[in-house]
């Protein structure tokens, strides 16, 4: 694995944590923001070939 695909999918599992921790906490704005940057990084794996695998939230 490169270094671009790993930093890649542990800014997704990082920004997955942070989504959870929004939600959990009733931040609702902060929970958009963190849904936002994990659809970005989403689509910037799949416009890179990167298997992400089942959304974890």
């Amino acid at each position: 694995m490169d270094a671009f695909t790993a930093g890649l999918l542990q800014r997704i599992r990082t920004t997955e944590s942070d989504l959870t921790k929004a939600r959990e906490t009733g931040d609702d704005f902060l929970a958009d923001v963190e849904q936002s940057e994990l659809d970005d990084l989403r689509r910037l794996a799949a416009e890179h070939g990167v298997e992400v695998g089942a959304p974890s939230v």
